[in-house]
């Protein structure tokens, strides 16, 4: 008898958490989304380029297949550059203090090196002390400017994460205060705010998207603006249906009763009991965000190089889809899908969790 008291004192969160882990799909799919995430978070600490925006470019070794070594002369400079403190260095990378460039082949004698250039050439000497020699390999080859592939692919998850986070929150902002006003009060409100949804609802999303990216232009931050004013329909839709049936439920007709503000029952009591259905459809406009995203800087109106985005470097290297290095627009691509697809499996496993039907 204490074991099933026990049991049904577990919370309601507790129950859905237990029906996702069940979920081996959508499991498996939260698991890869929180290292994605790890990744975007952890920056510049997981790649093997740290400088910023991983663009350090070594036109010598473009086009380089996956597992490729160099040699890299590195050349000590004069002014040596800032060192980045912890916080400064994962979000933004440290600037070399070398100069870089491929060589052949070297040789020691005495206080000097002797290197031919990855290009051939005239052997050339240095002064030891203000040298040195190593060997990198280019897990993932080297796109046409001669920069790491593996860690350009790894530092655009960040700007996939960030658009999608960003425009999400913005879309939930904007569509939970239209759509919980329309349901709850009804009038001329509702009205106004349901003819402005279906006009925005009209509109193709991508051509939304392109017109107020047009207007703030291009840039980093006017993606995540741009994507969030035309994503808040769909949250405002759900939302006004979710409250339109709460608002004759016998608690919120007890709130009133007792002289509580609307804001209150609407923000303390309503709000709260349609926290599934709206965290489902935050999980799928994720999954949108990230391909209007990659659309956008595909077609050069969002994010703009050197910034790694997945969509500018499919833009960078689609023609070589018919060559020998069709990998540098298919790689992109695959992150792409793999992660949209993550995000509607773990909507389509939270649906299925949060729905107490299913308990």
């Amino acid at each position: 008898m204490a074991k099933g008291k026990e049991i049904q004192g577990k919370s309601p969160s507790y129950y859905a958490w237990q029906r996702l882990k069940k979920n081996r799909t959508a499991f498996f799919s939260l698991i890869f989304v929180f290292i994605c995430m790890v990744i975007g978070l952890g920056g510049y600490a997981f790649l093997p380029d740290h400088t910023p925006n991983a663009n350090n470019q070594n036109l010598e070794l473009e086009l380089l297949p996956p597992m490729s070594k160099a040699l890299i002369l590195q050349i000590q400079k004069k002014e040596q550059p800032a060192r980045s403190n912890a916080i400064s260095f994962l979000f933004s990378g440290q600037v070399s203090s070398f100069d870089e460039k491929p060589i052949q082949q070297y040789r020691t004698d005495g206080p000097n090196i002797f290197v031919v250039p990855a290009g051939g050439g005239k052997e050339e000497t240095y002064p030891s002390a203000e040298v040195k020699i190593i060997q990198r390999t280019y897990w993932l080859g080297t796109d046409r400017y001669g920069r790491d592939m593996l860690s350009r692919l790894l530092l655009g998850t960040r700007i996939s994460f960030a658009v999608g986070l960003i425009s999400v929150v913005i879309s939930l902002i904007i569509g939970v205060f239209l759509g919980a006003v329309a349901g709850f009060f009804r009038g001329w409100a509702d009205s106004v705010i349901l003819w402005l949804m279906n006009v925005v609802w009209a509109i193709p999303t991508f051509l939304l998207v392109m017109a107020v990216s047009l207007v703030l232009g291009r840039g980093f931050w006017q993606v995540f603006v741009a994507v969030g004013l035309t994503m808040w329909v769909e949250v405002s839709r759900m939302v006004r249906g979710q409250i339109l049936a709460a608002r004759e439920l016998d608690y919120v007709t007890a709130g009133r009763a007792l002289g509580f503000k609307s804001s209150r029952i609407i923000i303390r009591h309503i709000l709260p009991n349609i926290f599934g259905p709206v965290l489902v459809i935050a999980a799928a406009n994720f999954a949108s965000a990230i391909l209007l995203e990659a659309g956008l800087s595909f077609l050069g109106l969002g994010v703009q190089p050197p910034m790694p985005s997945w969509g500018v470097m499919i833009n960078d290297h689609y023609g070589y889809i018919v060559l020998n290095a069709a990998y540098l627009a298919i790689l992109p691509g695959l992150a792409i899908m793999f992660l949209v697809l993550a995000f509607n499996l773990l909507g389509n496993g939270l649906r299925d969790a949060l729905d107490v039907k299913m308990r």
